[in-house]
């Protein structure tokens, strides 16, 4: 990485200097959730959720769902829970099989292998659990899209709840009951929903019903686990239930989570959304990826501590396998990509051996994707002449889009924007990534080769201390739909530097005689090292060995300049900082336009623009100057 940062810093809007000053929380976060779009009302549903609709009154078949899944509690009856092999389809399972056999039913999981069934609910699952007597299915994290399996159901006369947030076909398939967040009215917090929370809906709405409230008791503890793995947006009744069930996760009476949480060296203070994406998630997925899920199942519904002990432990060998293998892999993908004779990376970057693993080549076209800032498709051979694929896209870019535009070359595909999966036959691959190229130019040529970085407030190293941390805890989880703030710092000085095993990077920033630590993970240094820079990062809290302090993860670098230049319309100016101002005003700075004409201003310690200059009457250049001011760091 050279010393010009391979991003391209888009910096927020122009907000209103000192908003909600009646709101308790410093400047930076409310300045920064103004920008998100937020208003006071909408930050205190952020802090304290408001109680949630009666949820029959969302959900138009819940009702329908309930009466049948009473009913089989009631008769002792057999029924089918089948469920994905990702952590979100895995906890559903568990949460309704731990649900519905206290209740009188028996439930029994069916998961499909991601090695030799692929997703969802198919036929020959349909035939093998009829063949066994059982008259009921509840799908849960698919089956929505599954026709021929749900048409096969109605031909044998079973009953399908199916339970699913993917996207609903048109014409929708024939099912007996259907619990889908679109299903919800517009605005309905329900909306937001994993797989996993529509099988808690389900769940307690039949616990509700039975007056057995007791066969829940773990299903907060799982709704958990499932919608962080899965990234759900952590607004609506996802954030109220997950605010809800953090605060005891640590104490679960599911013996199989506590044992995780063992493990991972958690579960003595309450644990975090983080602490559930980067320790828990990824030992529950990487049984589904490399492993058979319902290893995962038994381990959340086993109430022996030794056996669940022994059957996490598994799921611990297989995320360390997970690890290496795409560690592996990536290190290979790099450098086919690296070694490319003209040194020209594609749009569309699509890479294939045939000995890659299906069950991680998803993680590292993620990796590729951050690196490359471009749509990544990483295909491995399926062992008939084809390949499978998983591929990932930045934003701003609809891979489900362009795959449906290359059905003709595809023999499946499916996907939403950000990820999309397909089958391809090896003598169509090339002529696939011209096409894929071909769509994907114009995106790629609009974007630049800058990967885009918008940090959303300004913060000097003074500012970050325990107090704005705390402030900022009031407003955890974060996730998608409300991520962890993203700040900026300007100018300043690399005090130390070193790199550390793993290519990541340590760097002590210092600013006005405050000095912190930053860590920038999967990043080599830059080369050269800038004596000063600027940099964007997500604050973090680090404990070794029983201390803590705060620290940057920083998520773009770049070398400081006092000279910022600014694109206004069609015009371009250079703003600059000139001196400190006086006791009652914080900052003096110009705007220099092409012509060499300059107008000064200040930024007031209420962070008030003040210009006496008559050309600043007019509002575009007012614009001009708070701009300014907040590329050079001056405004919040």
């Amino acid at each position: 990485m050279s010393a010009t940062s391979p991003h391209t810093w888009v910096l927020p809007a122009v907000v209103d200097a000192r908003p909600w000053p009646r709101l308790s929380l410093p400047l930076p976060l409310r300045t920064l959730l103004l920008r998100r779009g937020l208003n006071e009302d909408a930050v205190a549903d952020l802090v304290t959720p408001p109680d949630l609709p009666d949820a029959c009154s969302h959900f138009p078949d819940l009702a329908i769902a309930v009466d049948r899944i009473c009913q089989a509690c009631e008769h002792g009856e057999a029924l089918a829970v089948c469920g994905d092999y990702d952590a979100d389809g895995m906890t559903s399972t568990a949460l309704l099989l731990r649900a519905l056999q206290p209740l009188g039913a028996k439930p029994e999981p069916a998961i499909p292998s991601r090695m030799e069934e692929g997703y969802g609910l198919n036929p020959a699952m349909v035939d093998r659990l009829h063949g066994k007597g059982i008259r009921l299915l509840v799908t849960v994290d698919n089956g929505v899209a599954a026709a021929e399996a749900l048409q096969r159901a109605r031909e044998l006369s079973m009953d399908v709840i199916v339970t699913d947030h993917h996207t609903i076909p048109e014409p929708r398939p024939w099912m007996t009951a259907l619990l889908h967040p679109a299903t919800t009215p517009e605005g309905s917090p329900y909306r937001g929903l994993a797989g996993v929370g529509l099988a808690y809906v389900l769940a307690s709405s039949v616990a509700e019903r039975l007056d057995r409230m007791d066969a829940i008791q773990v299903a907060r503890d799982l709704f958990c686990i499932g919608t962080v793995a899965d990234m759900a947006p952590l607004t609506g009744a996802n954030r109220r239930w997950l605010l809800e069930g953090l605060t005891t996760l640590h104490r679960s009476r599911c013996e199989g989570l506590m044992a995780l949480q063992r493990l991972a060296g958690l579960g003595e203070t309450a644990l975090s959304a983080e602490d559930i994406g980067f320790q828990l998630a990824p030992r529950i997925n990487a049984v589904g990826r490399l492993g058979d899920p319902v290893l995962v199942v038994e381990l959340l519904t086993e109430s022996d501590p030794v056996k669940t002990m022994a059957l996490a432990r598994r799921c611990d060998d297989l995320n360390r396998q997970r690890r290496d293998l795409c560690d592996a892999i990536e290190a290979e993908a790099t450098a086919l990509v690296e070694s490319d004779a003209e040194g020209q990376i594609p749009p569309f970057l699509l890479l294939a051996q045939s000995h890659w693993h299906h069950g991680v080549i998803g993680i590292v076209a993620a990796r590729l994707m951050e690196r490359y800032h471009r749509p990544v498709a990483l295909l491995a051979g399926d062992g008939e002449g084809a390949l499978r694929a998983s591929a990932r896209a930045p934003q701003g870019f609809a891979v489900d889009q362009v795959l449906k535009n290359c059905a003709d070359l595809l023999e499946r595909f499916g996907g939403h924007p950000a990820a999309g999966g397909f089958t391809v036959k090896a003598s169509q691959v090339h002529a696939l990534h011209d096409r894929l190229n071909q769509l994907t130019e114009p995106w790629f040529n609009q974007q630049g080769s800058g990967r885009p970085i918008r940090p959303e407030a300004c913060l000097s190293l003074a500012e970050i201390n325990w107090e704005l941390w705390a402030a900022l805890e009031t407003l955890t989880p974060h996730g998608v739909g409300h991520p962890a703030p993203l700040f900026w710092s300007r100018g300043c000085a690399v005090a130390d530097w070193r790199a550390l095993n793993g290519g990541h990077l340590s760097i002590t920033l210092e600013q006005g005689g405050h000095q912190r630590r930053a860590v920038a993970w999967r990043c080599p240094p830059l080369n050269p090292m800038p004596a000063m820079v600027d940099v964007a990062y997500e604050l973090k809290r680090n404990v070794w060995r029983g201390e803590r302090r705060l620290q940057l993860e920083l998520k773009a670098i770049r070398e400081h300049t006092d000279r910022v230049k600014l694109s206004f319309g069609l015009q371009s100016y250079i703003a600059s900082r000139k001196q400190d101002g006086d006791s009652s005003r914080s900052a003096v700075f110009s705007v220099t336009n092409k012509d060499g004409d300059c107008l000064e201003a200040e930024i007031d310690r209420r962070q008030v623009l003040l210009c006496e200059d008559q050309r600043a009457s007019d509002s575009r250049v007012q614009t001009l100057l708070e701009e300014a001011s907040l590329a050079l760091g001056l405004r919040t």
